[in-house]
């Protein structure tokens, strides 16, 4: 279950299911095919999805030898939590379409775009163990906090990912781990009646609106945003954003006790 403040603000379906586009965990289905390994994975910044394969696997196979040059895909991103909770899946991706190799011309300038949307090692296999596909989208669904949103396909790569995902979960799992008093801190922004005496609070999120943070409780679990005085724009203004919430937060419990 999702809950959040009326006034909370919050990224675009679309920033999100770019977001979870960065994540590297990544499945291919497709007819006649039982399975494909994904070795890398990108949305350029032009909107672009491509995948990078083995070059003996079925997928390329299948795709080779499709009817009309093409084969119809749907590429499933996972986005999972970087801390421990009981549920760790975020969120999920769905992106449909038809799948084509990158034209052996075009290589070069697919790996530069690939490479600067998503650093992969898997690049310099391509053209030797690894082939590069491109996904002509047709269908983009965004699976998250037990509810589905279809976007356009347009929607998707007029959108960007968040300006923190590369650091978000670094810094979640710093916070878990070694900040407990600021954990605290956000913990008091929570509404007191969303609180049970035994629930957990545990760091979810972190994106330019603020934290996510999840209840665990023993019947379940509720998700809540805990929000920036303004959103960031880029990871500089992260830290001050911060200090500014944790100031906050202080003046809050002092006023409280």
């Amino acid at each position: 279950m999702t809950s959040t403040t009326p006034s909370a603000l919050r990224p675009t379906a679309a920033e999100r299911a770019r977001t979870v586009a960065c994540r590297p965990s990544a499945a291919v289905c497709a007819a006649g095919v039982s399975g494909s390994r994904v070795l890398a994975h990108a949305t350029t910044g032009a909107g672009q999805v491509f995948l990078v394969v083995p070059a003996d696997g079925e997928l390329v196979r299948a795709v080779q030898g499709a009817a009309d040059g093409d084969l119809p895909a749907l590429v499933m991103v996972t986005d999972h939590a970087p801390v421990p909770l009981r549920d760790q899946v975020r969120a999920q991706l769905w992106l449909s379409g038809w799948l084509t190799p990158v034209r052996t011309e075009d290589e070069r300038d697919v790996a530069l775009a690939f490479a600067e949307a998503q650093p992969a090692g898997a690049l310099l296999d391509v053209g030797r163990t690894a082939v590069l596909l491109r996904l002509d989208l047709a269908e983009v669904v965004l699976g998250e906090g037990g509810t589905t949103v279809e976007l356009t396909p347009e929607d998707y790569a007029d959108a960007e990912p968040d300006p923190l995902v590369a650091v978000e979960a670094s810094a979640l799992r710093h916070l878990d781990a070694d900040h407990p008093g600021e954990l605290a801190l956000l913990r008091s922004r929570i509404p007191a009646d969303w609180l049970g005496a035994h629930d957990v609070v545990r760091p979810l999120g972190l994106d330019r609106a603020g934290f996510r943070l999840r209840i665990e409780g023993e019947r379940g679990y509720r998700d809540v945003r805990v929000p920036f005085d303004a959103p960031v724009t880029s990871e500089a203004e992260l830290g001050p954003a911060v200090h500014r919430l944790m100031c906050a937060a202080r003046r809050c419990c002092r006023g409280q006790g």
